[in-house]
């Protein structure tokens, strides 16, 4: 049980499905919709502790090596294909692979010929807030 502020019983949100892997699959199929690139869809829900997006990356466009978040990353593919760079070595990415992305490791990304959508999971970061003007 989760209690507010004042202690007393507050109720959580219910589980529930926000998403359908299958559907985003399938918009990434329309050709209208090939060159999409960023964020397709994101987790809105405001009283939660994860941020996901489903990233679309256009056919043969990359994303280029960087060092990963100060948390661990969990991508889902979703559609088309590509090869994930890592200091390791290639690792080839393909509709159905999961794949653990540990906290600040170096990777590239680049979408194969149909193109490469993933589903991305990590804990949310906080958001901006105003503070106090340091003294």
């Amino acid at each position: 049980m989760t209690t507010d502020a004042a202690g007393r019983a507050a109720s959580a949100p219910a589980p529930r499905i926000v998403a359908d892997t299958g559907l985003l699959a399938a918009a990434a199929a329309d050709a209208d919709r090939a060159d999409e690139r960023g964020a397709v869809w994101r987790l809105a829900e405001a009283e939660r502790h994860l941020d996901a997006n489903v990233i679309a990356v256009p056919a043969g466009a990359s994303i280029d090596r960087h060092v990963g978040p100060d948390e661990d990353v969990l991508w889902h593919v979703v559609s088309g294909s590509g090869t994930l760079s890592t200091d390791e070595g290639d690792v080839a990415l393909a509709p159905g692979a999961v794949v653990w992305l540990p906290r600040r490791s170096r990777r590239a990304v680049t979408a194969g010929e149909a193109g490469l959508r993933y589903l991305t999971v990590h804990r949310r970061k906080p958001g901006l807030q105003i503070g106090e003007r340091p003294g």
